[in-house]
């Protein structure tokens, strides 16, 4: 709506001579100069348009958020398609378990035969150990294949008195192995404090030592053989004597598996 403003106070009507009448009184409110118009736009219907000078910030704000919103929507269809591998991968395996129902292989150590244990002479040990290892697979649908690379290792406290490697085979399924590896030692040192300590277990007839393996093996299933897992295996053993003869007094075995 426009409205026109007149110089003075209203417009003079025609065939009558207007009389001159007092100035208003001042207000705070500016007075248009004569011949001019106020232009009354409701605030709804006022497009707000950027200075010039900053024109070229208002593009490079709009840009930005932009850019914002398309690496969003990006990190979120990188996150569901992880999210949905993820889920495949879970009902697979649990597919796989279901149908193949594995489980752990068993091992003990059946006995064990030791040699080069004279502790009465200052001479460095060359102990060694004949011992007879117990692999139990009673899986129906998987084999194992034990790979080269393996290694089984005596100890006594915390010296390794002799080692070896444990034979490469494959063990069908529901399947019992005894493979007997032979390890051994050169110019092993003993303290004095174990010497004695070794010397009373014998004579106590409990000869304590750990048996620590650690095997490379494939599993295989059906057509399809895995990669390369570790079993690690530790045997915590006690034998009446330190000769050939030696029996196993106790024993306790734990079993874990590196998948990588």
């Amino acid at each position: 709506m426009a409205e026109r403003i007149y110089p003075g106070d209203s417009p003079p009507s025609s065939g009558e001579h207007s009389n001159p009448k007092p100035a208003p009184p001042s207000s705070d409110k500016p007075i248009p100069q004569p011949g001019t118009y106020v232009v009354q736009i409701p605030k709804d219907q006022v497009y707000r348009v950027p200075p010039p000078e900053n024109a070229r910030r208002y593009d490079h704000l709009s840009k930005r958020k932009s850019s914002r919103s398309t690496c969003c929507r990006c990190c979120c269809c990188l996150l569901t398609t992880i999210l949905s591998l993820l889920l495949a991968a879970a009902i697979a395996a649990a597919v796989i378990y279901l149908v193949l129902k594995p489980e752990a292989p068993n091992y003990s150590v059946e006995s064990v035969a030791i040699k080069g244990f004279n502790l009465t002479s200052p001479s460095p040990l060359s102990p060694e150990f004949d011992v007879t290892v117990r692999a139990d697979n009673g899986n129906d649908k998987i084999g194992i294949y034990y790979e080269k690379g393996s290694s089984v290792n005596v100890y006594y406290q915390d010296v390794n008195l002799s080692n070896g490697a444990l034979p490469v085979f494959y063990q069908p399924t529901n399947n019992v192995t005894l493979f007997k590896t032979a390890l051994k030692g050169s110019g092993i040192e003993l303290t004095a404090a174990s010497l004695r300590s070794i010397s009373n277990d014998q004579n106590k007839g409990t000869v304590p030592f750990t048996l620590k393996l650690r095997a490379p093996v494939k599993i295989k299933a059906g057509s399809v053989k895995t990669w390369k897992i570790t079993v690690k295996v530790t045997c915590k053993i006690t034998v009446d004597k330190l000769t050939a003869a030696s029996k196993i007094v106790s024993k306790d075995c734990d079993y874990g598996v590196d998948l990588w």
